[in-house]
């Protein structure tokens, strides 16, 4: 599998369909930038810096404060590929993000999402 496609997307191009995605069900841009910030350890204001700078993922995500430490309780499938099995780290961060937006949008409570 090609990654680098994944690596020079934009993060900003993205963020706009993770909030539609999740208003479409009825959830919140709010909720959409909790799970980001609880991912990455972005705070809101650092968070809209990089979507105002337009980084890509690759950047997004080796500029973010810290991984939660709870990430290795995201399982499943995404895309096809199981999370826990993507080698790639990056391209696996990306799947988090993604499996959290798809979670929020199937209706599972903050709390489950947040693995807390």
């Amino acid at each position: 599998m090609d990654n680098t496609r994944i690596y020079r997307m934009s993060f900003a191009g993205v963020y706009p369909l993770y909030i539609q995605k999740a208003e479409r069900k009825g959830r919140s841009k709010e909720e959409v930038d909790e799970i980001i910030c609880w991912l990455t350890g972005y705070s809101p204001a650092s968070l809209q810096q990089q979507i105002d700078n337009k980084v890509d993922f690759e950047h997004f995500f080796k500029q973010s404060p810290s991984l939660n430490p709870n990430v290795s309780k995201i399982k499943g499938v995404i895309c096809g590929y199981r999370i826990e099995d993507i080698e790639d780290p990056l391209v696996q961060k990306v799947r988090y993000l993604d499996k959290l937006i798809d979670e929020l949008a199937k209706g599972k409570s903050m709390e489950k999402i947040l693995r807390k």
